[in-house]
Formats: C-alpha cells, structure tokens, sequence
C-alpha cells in the first residue's frame, strides 16, 4: 500500500487540513482500495484525522496515501488559516456597524 515509505512524496498534512476530492479527474493507475475509499469519502471536504478515522489506518500511511493521491491530481489540501490571518474583533465590529447603517 505505502511500499515501506513512512512520509508523504508530496504535500504536508496536518490534522485539520481539509481533503477535498477532485471531480472529473481520472487515475492514471488503478488505486489501491484504501485510496479509493478516500477519493470516496472526500467528495466533501474531510480533514486528516477524519479520514484516518474512518479508515482506521495510522495517520503516517493515511498521509502517505494522501501524497500519492495530490501528486495525481486526484484530490487538493485547504490549510486552515492561522491565527494571524483571521479579522480583528474591530474590524468585524465595524463590518457589523456598517452593516446595521444600511
């Protein structure tokens, strides 16, 4: 299934990353089944941990997976945004005010 690697090829997944299945994307090799079922479980967006969950498989095989599946153009990673990213408490309190303005 992983042919011994413990790491992903491609792409860094944490735990709260969001997989998303790509439509209309054919595989250039047959899958194996594990992988089939992620592209399965993923046509809505599912995180790391989730889809380690529901195929009760070691997060480092289930990121191995993941890799080969991104390198295929099967699936695409969201990366959560950071802290940093997020709007201000005053920024939302003035879109709120402006809002009430209307």
């Amino acid at each position: 299934m992983t042919g011994g690697r413990t790491a992903p090829a491609r792409g860094q997944f944490d735990l709260i990353s969001l997989v998303v299945a790509r439509r209309g994307v054919t595989p250039p090799t047959p899958l194996f089944p594990e992988q089939a079922r992620i592209v399965e479980l993923c046509h809505h967006p599912m995180s790391v941990a989730e889809v380690g969950a529901e195929l009760d498989l070691p997060l480092g095989t289930v990121r191995v997976l993941l890799g080969d599946l991104l390198a295929t153009g099967l699936i695409e990673t969201h990366e959560p945004p950071m802290l940093s990213e997020l709007p201000t408490e005053d920024l939302l309190e003035a879109i709120l005010v402006g809002l009430r303005g209307l």
